[in-house]
């Protein structure tokens, strides 16, 4: 039979990720559809399945038979590995954030003690990314957002947005005061609508508690990790970030992350939390402490203004560690300009080209790793494809970062 090669990323997209701009995603190939193997199907055969070139010549190596692949991945035993090789041979989507330095893909936990404000300030962070208005000195990156306000009713959300923003209003917004729970067609909900509105990339559910399917308090480690990750693979695969809002425990501890109500599975299988919380219920200030692994871990000392509702920035404390610099993208950024937005060849053209000391398949390699790191910060989008003739690399410039 003939030979048929299986490639795909690892992250594959769906939902609305699959409707993103290629400004979110970075993939070298993307397999047909194929049937159901052994309970997965056959386009999410992982990458290490993919046959390597051999880098030092560009030249193809014999593919692996599809029926061979096939029956490998319907053998219940069999367990997909990937090599340090080929995991350095793949190329990652770039996942911007979506608030500079607070707020990335991902799904997030968002804690604080009843009626503190937590849902006035999720409707600030909300308005600020639909209306992509920087929120205090954070630069915001435009998205649709979902806010699932489940303990509200629309009577007092217009009355809240009303006191907050006026009749600054934006369609970017979208807000439901009902939705099923997770065990129900939640899901299946979100994906809806983020089919209808492929731009979307930020969902708040507010409050956790109101989507789990039992209202009973008392759960265990493995009941808080599985909730956790269902909607942790929602929103890895969507690509959006998904902010949960939940509650403390009223018993103190000397790490505030400690005191989420619940188990450690929560925070466990989450990318971060954000805690609210303050010295006085009565008083204005509170202090917003942010742990992730995106983010830098920050606390930042906010302030309620009484007339707005809105929560005022005052200080921020927060150690950024810069990116060692990378003499390899400011290279290719001194190639690919908004003049010269476009750049395709051989990685040993591109070495030649770059005057790069790096052999061609070590310098492909460098910039692959690199891809999100010279989009982020050079507006430059990176792409390898296979052809009969070799390995070809494509540059595009699609924007001018600011910091520019």
């Amino acid at each position: 039979m003939d030979q048929k090669r299986i490639t795909t990323a690892l992250e594959p997209a769906v939902g609305a990720a699959a409707e993103q701009s290629s400004a979110n995603m970075y993939v070298s190939s993307i397999a047909d559809p194929e049937p159901e193997i052994n309970g997965r199907i056959a386009e999410e055969i992982p990458a290490m399945e993919q046959p390597l070139e051999n880098a030092a010549a560009d030249a193809d190596v014999p593919e692996m038979d599809f029926q061979e692949l096939f029956w490998r991945m319907a053998d219940p035993s069999y367990l997909p590995t990937i090599s340090m090789t080929q995991l350095y041979d793949q190329v990652y989507r770039a996942r911007p954030p979506l608030i500079e330095n607070l707020l990335y893909p991902g799904t997030y936990l968002f804690v604080g003690a009843p009626k503190l404000g937590k849902s006035f300030l999720m409707l600030q962070i909300a308005y600020h990314v639909a209306a992509g208005i920087p929120l205090w000195e954070y630069p915001v990156r435009q998205s649709t957002v979902l806010y699932l306000a489940l303990e509200d009713d629309p009577r007092r959300l217009q009355e809240r947005l009303y006191r907050m923003f006026g009749t600054e209003c934006t369609d970017r917004l979208h807000l439901a005061t009902r939705a099923d729970s997770l065990d129900g067609s939640l899901l299946g909900q979100m994906r809806r609508f983020l089919s209808e509105q492929p731009d979307t990339g930020l969902v708040i559910i507010d409050t956790l508690q109101k989507i789990r399917a039992n209202a009973d308090d008392r759960y265990s480690y493995a009941n808080d990790y599985e909730v956790i990750v269902k909607l942790k693979d929602f929103a890895d695969q969507a690509g959006i970030c998904l902010l949960l809002v939940h509650h403390t425990r009223k018993q103190q501890s000397d790490d505030k992350f400690e005191m989420i109500s619940g188990t450690n599975g929560l925070l466990g299988a989450a990318d971060g939390a954000f805690l609210l919380h303050k010295e006085r219920r009565i008083s204005c200030e509170a202090v917003l402490d942010v742990s992730g692994r995106d983010q830098p871990d920050q606390s930042l000392h906010l302030n309620r203004n009484s007339e707005s509702l809105l929560w005022e920035l005052e200080t921020a404390d927060m150690q950024v560690l810069a990116a060692k610099p990378e003499p390899l993208l400011e290279a290719v950024a001194e190639l690919v300009t908004m003049d010269h937005p476009d750049w395709t060849g051989t990685p040993t053209e591109l070495a030649a080209v770059l005057q790069s000391d790096l052999p061609p398949n070590k310098l492909t390699m460098r910039l692959g790793i690199n891809a999100a790191r010279l989009f982020n910060e050079c507006g430059i989008r990176f792409d390898k494809v296979r052809t009969h003739a070799g390995r070809q690399i494509t540059l595009h410039k699609e924007f001018e970062p600011e910091s520019k």
